[in-house]
């Protein structure tokens, strides 16, 4: 049994319905929906970037899966209200993914005279199935919509259900055919004449998909010879933007899965929240101009999320540094000088000022911000078009 929760206004869910048939008649899944509510605010900081956000990334998402998402104006509440109330009528349906399918495509095109003449529940039949699909996402232990739920294991949208093809797989019908929705790696391609722009990349010592992302970004950078420019930021908890238990958990579990179809090794993990992440910046901040900048932050990156290394403590930072040519005594000097706090700080405001607030987010010489290590593909197409374009 696969459960599936719905969330009628979030990007993400209106793609993922597109492929649940395909998943159903493929693997010959049960598919048990649930209707939801978008989460709460401590689970999403900074809601309005990212209501925006999702919006222009799920555009990009359903070019590169052959999915469709109208991106019409954000639908109002009575929009998504009546939405709610056809789809809270058809959970029990056996047509329930064509229908969750042709309610997000009206309901994104902005056709209320579409979700008008479609069968709806009463407004507070809907409410009690709102409530019933926030318990049951809340008892499996998660937050957000376009998730996906299989023997323990949480997927979220088109972008993680190559993990759930792949548990699938002793149950596929056409063994051998393509995924339905393949993992997007970059690809390296052949180096484009024109000149490389520079990278823009902000990451935080904090996040674990920052780690993940890094050796990756360094290695896009150096194969089409654009220059990396780090924009290190605290942590979300240290700038006052909440991160509930139940969030980090799924991000530790989840970075784990992407770390290992990327090669990469991940844990143990000494989370550096607090003075390592403050430290690891002070020293980056101070070696950057040196040019040792990248390959200490991912030294720094790799020592707290794949080796179970302290950056609190004088050991585990100074180990860290030396594997990245820098010295003790340059870690010393780093440590007593605070002006890396200004530097975090206007790395903050440029990270807002391009519609996003956490990390990874990269993006080429001031073109659109993606974030997420899994948008990889689409900083390396923005770069080759860039190239391309001279």
């Amino acid at each position: 049994m696969i459960e599936y929760f719905h969330q009628v206004d979030d990007p993400y869910s209106c793609l993922l319905t597109q492929v649940l048939r395909p998943l159903i008649r493929r693997y010959g899944a049960a598919v048990k929906p649930w209707l939801v509510p978008p989460p709460d605010d401590a689970a999403a900081p900074e809601r309005e970037r990212l209501v925006a956000y999702a919006r222009r990334d799920a555009s990009r998402l359903a070019a590169a899966y052959g999915l469709s998402f109208p991106r019409a104006a954000e639908p109002d509440a009575e929009a998504v209200a009546l939405a709610q109330r056809v789809l809270a009528g058809s959970l029990e349906a056996p047509d329930f993914a064509e229908r969750a399918v042709e309610v997000g495509q009206a309901l994104w095109r902005g056709d209320i005279d579409r979700l008008r003449g479609l069968p709806a529940l009463p407004p507070h039949q809907a409410q009690m199935q709102l409530d019933l699909g926030a318990a049951r996402r809340r008892e499996l232990g998660h937050y957000l919509g376009a998730m996906l739920h299989h023997d323990g294991q949480w997927y979220w949208g088109v972008d993680r259900l190559n993990h759930l093809e792949g548990a699938l797989s002793g149950r596929d019908a056409t063994p051998g055919a393509p995924p339905i929705a393949p993992y997007r790696p970059m690809t390296l391609g052949s180096r484009p004449p024109g000149r490389a722009p520079g990278i823009e990349m902000w990451f935080s010592f904090r996040s674990p998909y920052s780690w993940i992302a890094f050796p990756r970004v360094r290695q896009l950078a150096r194969h089409y010879g654009a220059p990396l420019m780090l924009r290190p930021i605290l942590p979300m908890v240290m700038r006052g933007l909440p991160v509930p238990p139940v969030k980090s958990f799924y991000i530790v579990r989840d970075t784990k899965r992407e770390a290992d179809r990327a090669g990469l090794p991940f844990g143990p993990v000494s989370d550096p929240v607090g003075p390592g992440a403050e430290r690891a910046l002070a020293v980056l901040h101070h070696v950057a101009p040196l040019g040792l900048g990248e390959d200490f932050a991912e030294s720094a990156l790799r020592a707290a999320w794949a080796e179970g290394v302290a950056l609190a403590d004088d050991a585990g930072l100074i180990g860290a540094a030396a594997r990245a040519g820098v010295s003790e005594a340059q870690v010393a000097a780093a440590l007593a000088d605070e002006s890396w706090r200004a530097a975090a700080e206007a790395n903050r405001e440029a990270l807002f000022d391009a519609g996003l607030w956490g990390a990874p987010t990269y993006r080429i010489e001031g073109g659109p911000a993606h974030w997420g290590q899994d948008r990889l593909w689409t900083l390396e197409e923005d770069l080759v078009r860039a190239m391309t374009r001279g």
